[in-house]
């Protein structure tokens, strides 16, 4: 009878709670979960499938830069050559300027005109100091052996075109709502130092200008007009890469078959072989999702 007794007053295990606050439950462990835990767990739920077309679209964009930079290294050669003189630098200069410009009219139609001529202004101020500067570039590494200048110019491309931002544009773009990162300033700071030592290599205060000129505009406004023209129309942003590519690989090729050779084998290994690789490596993915995730917020944050 006392043994009846005693068992049926003997006290019931609390049942677990999931709850998130609330400290430890008594009888069970502070990691303990109940047969439900892995009733919520979901397998690549985040995985996105990938067209190998829509990849390659994709990839044109940093065939189309590698190719802004091989022109610039090929005017910076042809200029080191005597073979460009200062006038046709400063032609080259007006001309892409206002191509520049022009693009930017046709193509953003979030373009105002106070913006436009805040554009123009801060061009001419620009312009102005680098014309100030010039004689400073011009005696910065006269005690610098020619050989070492184009090694850390090419160390300073390289860096410049493994940081660089292709998705967008180192000057913030009308209507953006992101500033640009911090890789891609230090990518255009390699690109703006790699420019500074190859005008220090000419013998004239008006080469040291319109070279630096040059320079300055393809690495600080070629992102910006190349952003615009893909906004604006992606099958003329495909137009306008081909055409890129081809007067690249014509200009290249014009210099050094070597140099040809190898442009031809970047472009096929950016446009094809690692998209490629991309879509062969999408078959291994594999993501667990479940409750043991950390919080995830649903909006943006904006002060």
């Amino acid at each position: 009878m006392d043994t009846s007794i005693s068992g049926d007053s003997s006290p019931t295990r609390p049942k677990w709670r999931k709850v998130a606050y609330g400290g430890m439950q008594p009888g069970f462990d502070d990691n303990h979960t109940d047969e439900t835990f892995l009733e919520d767990m979901v397998m690549n739920a985040n995985v996105v499938k990938r067209n190998l077309l829509k990849v390659m679209q994709d990839s044109v964009s940093i065939s189309q830069y590698l190719c802004i930079v091989a022109l610039v290294v090929l005017v910076w050669t042809y200029t080191l050559r005597s073979t460009l003189n200062e006038n046709s630098l400063l032609l080259l200069d007006v001309s892409l300027l206002g191509l520049g410009f022009l693009t930017l009219l046709l193509t953003e139609e979030m373009l105002s005109l106070d913006l436009l001529l805040h554009y123009v202004l801060n061009v001419s101020f620009f312009t102005t100091g680098l014309f100030v500067l010039a004689p400073i570039y011009q005696t910065l590494t006269q005690s610098i052996s020619s050989d070492s200048i184009w090694a850390v110019t090419i160390s300073l491309l390289l860096l410049h075109l493994f940081l660089h931002d292709y998705s967008g544009s180192t000057i913030r773009a009308p209507g953006a709502l992101k500033n640009p990162n911090l890789t891609s300033c230090i990518s255009l700071n390699a690109s703006i130092v790699a420019s500074v030592f190859i005008a220090s290599r000419l013998p004239s205060r008006v080469h040291v200008f319109a070279i630096m000129l040059f320079s300055l505009q393809v690495f600080l406004f070629a992102p910006l007009v190349t952003y615009c023209i893909r906004k604006y129309s992606f099958r003329l942003h495909l137009l306008f890469s081909f055409g890129l590519m081809a007067a690249t690989l014509a200009l290249v090729y014009s210099l050094h078959l070597l140099l040809f050779v190898l442009l031809v084998g970047m472009l096929v290994f950016v446009n094809v072989l690692c998209p490629y690789w991309l879509i062969r490596i999408q078959e291994y993915k594999f993501e667990i999702n479940g409750p043991w995730d950390e919080a995830k917020l649903c909006f943006d944050i904006t002060d």
